[in-house]
C-alpha cells in the first residue's frame, strides 16, 4: 500500500503526464497536417484560401468553396439551434410540468444518438424536396426580379444546397446545445431566482437577469459545443450540400462543399502529389478555423468577467 504522501505524489504525475500526452498529440497532429500539406502551402501560400478553383485534371486547386460552405453551413446551424435550444432548456427548467421533464429531456438527448448517415439520408430523400416546393420554389416567384434578394434564392429547386446542409446540422447540434443549457440553468441557486420572484419579477426577467448571468460561461460552452460539432460533420453534410466545387452565386439553395465533405469524397482516390497535399491543406485548414472560434470564445468569457467585474 502506498503511503498517503506517495500516492498524492504518483496521483499529481500521472496528471500531468495526462495533460503532456493530450498536448503533445494535439502538436503531433499538427505538425503531421503541416507536413503533409507541405507542396501545397509551397505551391499556393496564402492564396490558397482564396482561390476557388478546384481541378483534379489539371492539378489547379484552391480551398475558397470549401471553406465558405463550411462557414455558411456552420453559422446558419447556429442561428437556428441556439434560439431553439434556449426555448427547449428554458421550457425544461421554468415552465414544463413535473411530469413531462422527464420523459421530454430524454427525448430531446435521444436525437444526439442518431447517426449522422440517418439524417443525412433523410435530409436527401425527405427534407430537401419539401424544402424545394414549400420554401425555394415560393420565394422565387416572391423575389422573381428582385435585384439582390432575388440573387439568394436563385439556383435549381432540388432542395440540396447550403441551406439545407444549415439545416440538418442545425437538428442535430440542437440536442448538444439544449441539454448543456438545461444542465447549467438548473445549478442555478433556487434563492436567487425564488428571491427574484418574490420581487415580482416575470419568468423571462428571471431567465435574463439572474439565470443567464449565473450561467453564462456555460451556456457559452455549450454554444462552442454545438459549433465544433456542426464544424466536423460530414456523413450528413456531403448527403445534403451537392458537393459542388464552384461558387456560382452566393444563393443559400446553391450546391457547394465543405471541408470535411471534399475530404469524404476525395481522400480515398486522390494520388500522392499535389491533390492529396491540397485535401491536407483543408485539413489544416479547418483546424485552424476550430482553433480560431475556441480561441474566441475565451477572449469573450474573459471579458465578460472583467466586464461583471467592473460593475460589481
Amino acid at each position: 500500500m502506498l503511503s498517503g504522501a506517495m500516492a498524492d505524489r504518483l496521483f499529481g504525475w500521472l496528471a500531468k503526464g495526462a495533460a503532456v500526452l493530450t498536448l503533445g498529440l494535439l502538436f503531433g497532429i499538427l505538425l503531421s497536417l503541416v507536413v503533409g500539406a507541405s507542396p501545397s502551402i509551397e505551391k499556393y501560400g496564402l492564396s490558397f484560401l482564396v482561390r476557388s478553383v478546384w481541378d483534379p485534371v489539371q492539378s489547379d486547386f484552391g480551398g475558397l468553396v470549401m471553406i465558405y460552405g463550411t462557414l455558411a453551413t456552420s453559422l446558419i446551424a447556429l442561428a437556428i439551434a441556439v434560439p431553439v435550444s434556449f426555448g427547449i432548456a428554458l421550457f425544461l427548467t421554468e415552465l414544463s410540468p413535473a411530469w413531462l421533464k422527464r420523459p421530454l429531456g430524454t427525448a430531446i438527448e435521444l436525437l444526439a444518438a442518431v447517426p449522422s448517415i440517418v439524417y443525412g439520408m433523410w435530409g436527401l430523400m425527405v427534407f430537401g424536396p419539401i424544402l424545394a416546393r414549400f420554401v425555394q420554389q415560393p420565394l422565387q416567384a416572391l423575389l422573381k426580379g428582385v435585384p439582390v434578394l432575388g440573387s439568394f434564392v436563385s439556383g435549381p429547386p432540388v432542395g440540396i444546397g447550403i441551406l439545407s446542409a444549415g439545416i440538418i446540422l442545425a437538428i442535430m447540434i440542437i440536442p448538444f446545445i439544449a441539454s448543456v443549457m438545461r444542465d447549467v440553468f438548473e445549478v442555478t441557486p433556487p434563492l436567487l431566482k425564488e428571491s427574484a420572484y418574490g420581487l415580482g419579477s416575470t419568468t423571462w426577467e428571471v431567465v435574463w437577469k439572474v439565470v443567464l448571468p449565473y450561467t453564462k460561461t456555460g451556456v457559452l460552452g455549450g454554444v462552442m459545443l454545438g459549433l465544433g460539432r456542426a464544424l466536423g460533420e460530414t456523413m450528413a453534410v456531403t448527403f445534403v450540400i451537392g458537393n459542388m466545387n464552384q461558387l456560382n452565386s452566393l444563393s443559400v439553395f446553391e450546391a457547394a462543399n465543405s471541408i470535411t465533405s471534399a475530404l469524404a469524397n476525395e481522400f480515398a482516390e486522390a494520388g500522392e502529389g499535389l491533390h492529396q497535399a491540397s485535401l491536407i491543406y483543408l485539413g489544416l485548414v479547418l483546424f485552424f478555423i476550430t482553433f480560431v472560434v475556441l480561441s474566441l470564445s475565451k477572449v469573450l468569457l474573459m471579458r465578460l468577467k472583467k466586464n461583471e467585474g467592473a460593475r460589481s
